[in-house]
């Protein structure tokens, strides 16, 4: 690996085999910049290509990443190459040192405008577990899951950047004596990976399997905070609705696709055989370490590698009907889930329903969420030699109300 003259940066999961891209504001307030991470500091990326020492026709002036993004992969290479160039090569040192910020310093934003949002039901391991528990006695999956990527279209305007508050949603329930409103008893989360979406396409124009990197510019964290109470009164006959759409959170740090090239590992073999616009000629998913922690302690460890339905084949689906994308479409894996309890993503299938209460490490039982309750979630995935790739993480920390209403 090349040598970096950052502080910290040689062997940190934020070294210049990662350099993810994030949206920052400094001092508590202020415009929001375009930054890449690397070490504990943030390259100021409008700084950078206001000194012309990085080219993008004006699109790391902006905002939020949606301009950059629609430039498509060879102006992402290109500007990739020119950041480790700044931050390996000691002659531009004097330069681009006064353009980092530390970390502490800044508040991170959410990185990008949401133009759709999608989210997917993509490991077999949850499905499986959560047709034990809402249908026992009957198969596992329902009759489509092997055949197409199941998925629902969430509510853009409620994706949040992470460390936002969650607050405890309201809605109908089922009851003994019929349909109640309140705030949800069942509140949940999902474990999941995000895909954000680059270069566009026009109304009617699929993306097959093998354009997945074409449109795809990088990867982030997601949790999408499920109310399962409302969910299960709510979600039949046309599925997710209010027990989905109050909120859900994403990572500050956007990992290119470029990062990933020693993640990708073979995917589970599907049976029966997919469709012809579902077939892959490199089937691949993603080795990603996920991490959860519900008030500190550590209580799941789900494996992404193992999901059934690959990036580039939800990608294919949600798209072969003619939907257009946009540059800043967000896609989301749905729960990842391993085969052992310490391995999945939601704390519906960790408690089993909440019949099975779990200890956290202050002694306190728990089911679902309760408020004042804090889920953290983190990743990493391997790098190129040896390296360590890191996503940052995930937080979100339930609420009943905002503070000051």
């Amino acid at each position: 690996m090349t040598t970096c003259w950052v502080p910290g940066a040689d062997g940190s999961p934020y070294g210049v085999q990662t350099l993810p891209y994030g949206a920052f504001r400094r001092g508590g307030g202020g415009e929001r910049r375009l930054g890449v991470r690397i070490a504990d500091f943030v390259l100021d990326l409008r700084g950078a290509e206001d000194a012309d020492l990085i080219l993008a026709g004006g699109a790391l002036c902006e905002p939020t990443l949606n301009a950059f993004l629609a430039l498509g992969r060879a102006q992402w290479t290109t500007v990739r190459r020119r950041i480790v160039e700044l931050l390996t090569e000691t002659e531009h040192r004097s330069t681009v040192e006064p353009l980092l910020i530390p970390l502490s310093e800044v508040d991170l934003v959410l990185p990008f405008a949401v133009g759709d949002y999608v989210d997917f039901y993509s490991s077999e391991q949850h499905a499986s577990n959560v047709g034990q528990i809402f249908r026992p006695g009957q198969p596992l999956l329902t009759p489509n899951w092997r055949h197409l990527p199941i998925g629902y279209h969430g509510r853009a305007g409620t994706v949040v950047v992470s460390g936002t508050p969650i607050v405890r949603p309201s809605g109908q329930r089922r009851s003994s004596d019929g349909p109640v409103f309140g705030p949800s008893r069942r509140l949940d989360i999902e474990a999941e990976v995000g895909f954000v979406v680059g270069v566009p396409t026009a109304l009617g124009d699929p993306v097959p399997t093998d354009r997945f990197a074409d449109h795809v510019f990088g990867v982030t964290l997601v949790n999408d905070w499920s109310a399962r109470d409302i969910q299960a009164w709510e979600y039949q006959p046309l599925g997710p609705f209010l027990g989905k759409s109050f909120a859900t959170s994403v990572g500050p740090w956007v990992v290119p696709l470029e990062a990933l090239d020693h993640a990708w590992v073979p995917a589970p073999a599907q049976d029966p055989p997919v469709l012809d616009y579902l077939r892959e000629s490199s089937r691949r998913g993603l080795d990603l370490s996920i991490v959860v922690e519900w008030n500190g302690t550590r209580v799941s460890e789900p494996p992404f590698a193992g999901m059934y339905w690959t990036p580039a084949q939800q990608l294919a689906h949600l798209t072969v009907n003619g939907a257009s994308l946009r540059a800043g479409d967000l896609y989301a894996s749905g729960t990842v889930s391993g085969e052992r309890r310490d391995q999945v993503g939601s704390f519906l299938e960790l408690t089993w329903g909440g019949t099975e209460p779990i200890k956290l490490d202050d002694g306190s039982e728990r089911t679902f969420l309760e408020d004042g309750d804090t889920v953290v979630i983190t990743a990493t995935a391997p790098g190129p030699a040896g390296t360590t790739i890191g996503f940052g993480e995930v937080t979100g920390t339930v609420v009943s109300t905002l503070p000051n209403r």
